[in-house]
């Protein structure tokens, strides 16, 4: 018997030997199996979706034409109490991965821990913040024995479960630290050991894949250096045996809490790619390719919004994004096309002046081509073997047989798909949603009574110290005795605190006296002034402070003050301090009333009041029930008319929301895509709030009632509240005499009406498109016999297909039709 266990035993490890896939690398191309390979990959981050949009996202990811989805591995989600570990649901992240691997893709592992990621914390655990002794990303023992203990546990964990390529998984690539070049100099001699330290940890897995470093010059061999940015041509690895590889290629920005909404054209983002294919380039990641959702207390910053969009080629709900989505999977399919020539061939580059420049790969008789052209404003005429090229500004052309241009980055001819919001139309569903609400209890805390989990510090104590970020808020009480021969009793004085940020609400002797917060996203320290009335000789003091989301970012990030952290706290009279609270004895309560009763959990059976429904009310617990939109399309809440707070569906947290926080009215216009990218480039929604709809996802939903809980901190009114769904509304398309359009609806619906139809010199851009001097005549009765009724539809652009266009010789004719879906 035991000999037969032991075949079995044998015969199994024969077939995880046969099915693994090798790994490798030099100086020119990570290798599969041997092969140099140029690869695509997309970041899908598992927490910001849920388990049953993985599948779909991932599958549009591989149509779109992507070898890979990476991932960051979030320790702070996973480990949220030390030793206490959930991987469960949007955190199971072995079931992400086997998704993956159900795709036919590979994935890329980046376990940091570190991850920066706009998350809350950067992905560490508070915890950490407080234990003794600890400082975080250094040499320090405390710190690398957690870091290890995280490590060890996600490594076993792919292991067990044969997810590396060595084991026959999808796991290519697993990355150790995160950035850590851009604030090492901060740390000086203990931050080179700790990278040292880092690497050797790593390696002494043995889990038979390479190993990368994003921003590393200085990787310790054979960590692999990358890139991360904007733009990554220019990149060289330190290391000659390495190659030239790219892990965040952001296409896009995160949106904060009051600034404009940043947008990153797909003309760029395709010029971004070609020119690192052009110059050596061998693996390409999009950060992000699904940016999703921030859901709960997920976000960082501090001030990220819940959105997390990223303007990626799939949007936050994993509708395609184009034209952004369609234009990159052309690339693909063309740099694809040219895997053999790029990572054998020879290379030369022979600049022509003025940004231009043509590069040619040779090989085995193979001969591609790229046409590029950097100049910001104008266009070339490029003279190459004998042809010429127009190559507008700040774009690439790919020869792919060095004669035929098949691909032009600033030449879109994929789908502009408009999203419009529908009503929720499910059965029974009121106009209006009917609610019930609760006051935020206040009457103790405001009289300096905080219950047996509160403590008292004659000092003024850092929040996440105080609260390990169980809550965003924290209550700081203390009396105020004022003697009755005091001049200032009985008189009205300037209460003063300087906060470390981020919102503080003040209320003195049980009635608010104001609320501020810090003025932008990096600006989170204030002052807050406000005059108060000293009526008796013992007096309370109340200060809700409020944290929105943590620090990512930075060298020693974790030291960031949060709250009241030292104050000061003071009166003032005459423009002078008559009293300092700041060594009072200040009493400490974590968290609000409704959290520690649970009133957002759909379990909540706490009496809640029906009638004279406040609005425009700080420090209100609303409830409501709804029914789920009918159809599968994404669903959204519409928060518009409330103030601040967190909102929860069914008891999961859809996020903070903020809508009365809206970004400047400058910074938007006319978007030119020419020339290098920022944040405030091409910013849209100027003057709008922040965010105003919320990710609901379908698998929070039930199918009978559903129940929303919102808390409010600032004011506001949730009559206003809708449920809506997000659907592909307008569908435009524009392609040159000789494409193929194509155009599709989303969720099923089909093409209900074409808008406009023309084949000729058409202007404009979808939704006010205008017939040029010529076109044909018949060009809209094609059209709508290819696409009425269709949820998809694709027309070639030829006078065959379309009619004669009656326009002269050297005219380009374009097919451009604008459908309703």
């Amino acid at each position: 018997m035991g000999s037969f266990v032991l075949k079995l035993a044998v015969l199994a490890l024969l077939s995880c030997a046969s099915l693994a896939t090798d790994v490798s690398y030099d100086g020119r191309a990570i290798k599969i199996n041997g092969e140099r390979r140029v690869l695509l990959s997309g970041s899908i981050h598992y927490p910001r979706s849920t388990p049953e949009l993985w599948p779909d996202l991932i599958q549009k990811a591989r149509e779109g034409g992507l070898d890979a989805i990476e991932t960051y591995v979030f320790w702070n989600a996973h480990e949220p109490r030390r030793r206490e570990y959930d991987f469960e649901d949007r955190l199971d992240l072995v079931r992400f991965i086997k998704t993956v691997q159900e795709a036919g893709l590979y994935a890329v592992l980046r376990i940091g821990p570190y991850v920066c990621a706009e998350w809350n914390y950067g992905g560490f655990p508070v915890w950490l913040h407080q234990m003794p002794g600890m400082v975080i990303r250094t040499d320090n023992e405390m710190f690398k024995n957690e870091m290890q203990n995280f490590t060890t546990l996600i490594v076993d964990m792919m292991k067990q479960e044969q997810l590396f390529a060595s084991q026959g998984g999808p796991i290519i690539l697993a990355q150790i630290e995160n950035e850590y070049g851009n604030v090492q100099k901060y740390y000086g001699e203990a931050g080179k050991k700790y990278l040292q330290w880092c690497a050797t940890m790593a390696e002494s897995f043995d889990i038979g894949i390479p190993w990368i470093m994003c921003q590393q010059a200085d990787a310790p061999v054979p960590m692999i250096n990358t890139c991360n940015g904007w733009y990554c041509d220019n990149f060289t690895p330190t290391n000659p045996n390495t190659p030239k590889m790219w892990t965040e290629n952001w296409t896009g920005w995160f949106k904060a809490w009051g600034e404009n909404d940043p947008h990153r054209r797909a003309e760029d983002v395709a010029f971004a790619v070609a020119r690192f294919f052009q110059t050596g380039g061998v693996f390409q990641n999009y950060y992000m390719y699904h940016g999703g959702t921030n859901f709960g207390r997920t976000a960082g910053g501090p001030y990220i919004s819940t959105t997390y969009d990223y303007d990626a080629p799939l949007d936050e709900y994993g509708h395609l994004n184009q034209p952004k989505w369609g234009h990159l999977k052309q690339l693909h399919a063309v740099i694809k096309s040219m895997e053999r020539v790029l990572t054998h061939g020879d290379n030369v580059t022979t600049d022509m002046g003025n940004g231009v420049a043509s590069t040619v790969y040779t090989e085995e008789g193979s001969c591609v081509a790229f046409l590029s052209n950097v100049n910001t404003t104008t266009d070339a005429t490029i003279t190459f073997n004998g042809n010429q090229y127009l190559v507008p500004a700040w774009s690439v052309s790919i020869l792919p047989d060095c004669s035929e241009e098949v691909y032009n980055t600033a030449k879109v001819s994929t789908q502009t798909s408009v999203k419009v919001k529908q009503p929720n139309m499910a059965e029974d569903q009121p106009e209006q949603l009917k609610w019930v609400w609760r006051p935020e209890r206040l009457a103790e805390v405001l009289k300096g009574w905080a219950g047996r989990d509160s403590f008292t510090a004659s000092r003024l104590i850092d929040q996440i110290t105080v609260t390990g970020d169980a809550s965003d808020y924290l209550w700081y009480m203390t009396p105020v005795r004022i003697e009755k021969s005091d001049p200032i009793f009985n008189n009205e004085v300037t209460l003063r605190v300087n906060s470390s940020g981020h919102v503080l609400h003040a209320f003195f002797n049980g009635k608010f006296v104001g609320s501020q917060y810090g003025p932008a996203y990096g600006k989170y320290d204030f002052v807050f002034e406000a005059p108060i009335h000293i009526t008796q000789e013992t007096n309370y003091l109340a200060l809700l402070s409020a944290t929105v989301g943590l620090a990512n970012y930075n060298a020693a990030f974790d030291m960031f003050l949060t709250g009241i952290a030292g104050g000061p706290v003071q009166l003032i009279a005459d423009g002078k301090v008559v009293k300092d609270l700041s060594n009072n004895n200040w009493t400490y309560k974590v968290g609000l009333d409704g959290e520690d009763e649970k009133l957002h959990s759909d379990e909540s059976d706490h009496k809640w009041h029906s009638k004279n429904l406040p609005v425009n009310r700080k420090m209100s617990w609303y409830r409501t029930t709804f029914k789920a939109p009918l159809g599968l399309e994404p669903v959204v809440v519409n928060l518009q008319t409330m103030g601040k707070g967190e909102a929860w569906v069914n008891g999961r947290s859809i996020g903070r929301f903020w809508s009365n926080f809206s970004s400047a009215l400058e910074g938007c216009g006319e978007c030119d895509y020419r020339g290098s990218y920022n944040p405030d480039k091409c910013a849209i929604e100027c003057g709008q709030p922040t965010q105003t709809w919320y990710h609901v996802p379908r698998s929070f939903l039930k199918t009978d009632d559903n129940i929303l809980t919102l808390f409010e901190e600032f004011g506001g009114n949730p009559t206003g509240v809708s449920f809506q769904t997000v659907t592909v509304g307008t569908a435009c398309g524009s392609v040159p005499e000789g494409g193929l359009l194509e155009l599709s609806c989303s969720g099923g619906r089909s093409i209900s009406k074409i808008e406009f139809a023309s084949f000729g010199d058409v202007t404009g851009s979808c939704g006010s498109y205008v017939k040029g001097a010529c076109e044909s005549e018949e060009a809209m009765a094609p059209v709508q016999e290819s696409c009425l009724g269709k949820t998809s539809c694709s027309i070639e652009a030829s006078e065959a297909n379309l009619g004669a266009s009656n326009c002269g010789l050297g005219v380009n004719k374009r097919l451009v039709v604008h459908a309703v879906c």
